[in-house]
């Protein structure tokens, strides 16, 4: 072992005539590691929220999306077959999307109508299995039944087996004027997503009956594609824009929404920034600890350099001293951020059964259950710029200690 090794080692371990630097010393570690704790386990946490609502919003949307220029793609089987051919394409399903309005008695909401096959649909997404009543196996062609959203059930006022009129934007043209296209539809099935944007504006009708309905022919307005890996789907998107006819255009899900995610991604670096001050703090608290400790050491230091030390190795010894600190409060707040980040479904429900409170209320929130997602990235950065500014916090007091004098250290020993 190198004798600054083991003189660090020395110092760390010794029993202080200055109590201070045993207080600050354990004050610097203790903040790195709650420092380090609450930035894994919050980092985890944003994590599990980013996947469960990707996951719903996947549910509703789709990875890759063709459609055509002017909202109706033409041969769109021709389409389908093309992009399937593709090796990270597992599943297609035709698509009409238009706007219309509902109407049960008084009440009249806006809603996006979404024609589609249910055998197909139910591949390309997981609308299946959140449904709460009925199925999308009941949307069959001429039947016109239609599958709503809760929330937009719920403001309608109708329920399974209820019937309501569905007013297209495309009228007839009669010597009296345009005429609204409407359709009476039966409710046969109410889904809960889980996302507002779905469950407030969501009405999925059978894609023959969408057709009929707003004139469409054999035409669709696209084709919905998922994926082997939902984070290909920018790559297989831009392979299938360069073998797809003229006028169809792909779009990914990172793209249609791009806003949220981006959101979301920058809250959970701010969030990185904020916490990582903690540790900044903490860091500072091994400054003063090694200033101390340097004041209190000159005479050894002294010594040390009267016997050939050079400045280096002194340095070296509280480079050392101060990254002691550094590596235990990191393995400290690391090992108990990835205990607390993969039990968080324990910890959360025993904290709120001894409290008798309800962090997130299903009444309120979308997800009312905290989430965690560990991942091996954040710990590791977390981890590395806890002991970057360890090390970074031992350079100043180190290098004072290098350039003490030994003659004025040891004038009145």
């Amino acid at each position: 072992m190198r004798y600054e090794l083991m003189v660090g080692l020395r110092y760390t371990r010794a029993r202080r005539r200055n109590r201070f630097i045993g207080i600050n010393s354990a004050v610097s570690m203790i903040g790195i590691a709650v420092g380090v704790w609450a930035l894994i386990v919050v980092l985890s946490v944003m994590n599990g929220f980013q996947e469960e609502v990707r996951s719903r919003i996947l549910g509703v949307a789709s990875h890759v999306q063709l459609v055509g220029g002017d909202g109706r793609l033409e041969r769109w089987p021709e389409v389908a077959k093309l992009a399937a051919q593709h090796p990270r394409v597992i599943a297609t399903a035709p698509f009409v999307q238009a706007q219309g309005m509902l109407a049960a008695g008084p009440v009249v909401r806006g809603a996006l109508v979404r024609g589609v096959l249910p055998e197909q649909e139910d591949r390309v997404a997981d609308l299946g299995r959140h449904m709460r009543a009925g199925s999308l196996e009941a949307l069959r062609p001429g039947e016109f039944g239609v599958v709503l959203g809760a929330d937009l059930a719920r403001a309608l006022g109708v329920f399974r087996g209820d019937r309501l009129a569905l007013v297209a934007p495309q009228g007839l043209v009669t010597p009296a004027g345009v005429i609204p296209r409407l359709k009476q539809f039966t409710v046969v099935g109410i889904f809960e997503a889980g996302i507002s944007e779905a469950d407030a504006g969501l009405a999925l009708v059978h894609l023959r009956d969408a057709q009929v309905l707003y004139q469409l022919g054999e035409r669709v307005s696209g084709v919905r594609l998922k994926l082997d890996e939902l984070f290909a789907a920018p790559a297989v998107a831009r392979e299938l824009a360069l073998q797809l006819p003229q006028g169809v255009y792909a779009f990914d899900w990172t793209r249609s929404h791009a806003n949220f995610f981006r959101a979301v991604e920058i809250e959970k670096r701010m969030m990185f920034i904020i916490l990582a001050l903690i540790i900044l703090v903490a860091a500072i608290n091994i400054i003063s600890t090694l200033v101390v400790a340097v004041t209190d050491k000159q005479a050894d230091i002294a010594i040390l350099r009267t016997l050939g030390a050079a400045p280096g190795s002194v340095m070296q010894i509280f480079v050392v001293q101060g990254m002691v600190m550094g590596v235990i409060g990191t393995a400290a707040g690391v090992a108990l951020g990835v205990l607390t980040a993969l039990n968080i479904d324990v910890i959360v429900p025993a904290i709120e059964n001894a409290f008798n409170v309800k962090f997130l209320s299903k009444d309120v929130y979308m997800i009312p259950e905290l989430p965690s997602d560990l991942q091996l990235d954040d710990v590791l950065a977390v981890a590395l710029m806890a002991l970057g500014l360890s090390f970074l916090a031992t350079v100043y007091p180190s290098w004072r200690a290098a350039r003490v004098n030994p003659a004025e250290a040891l004038r009145y020993e």
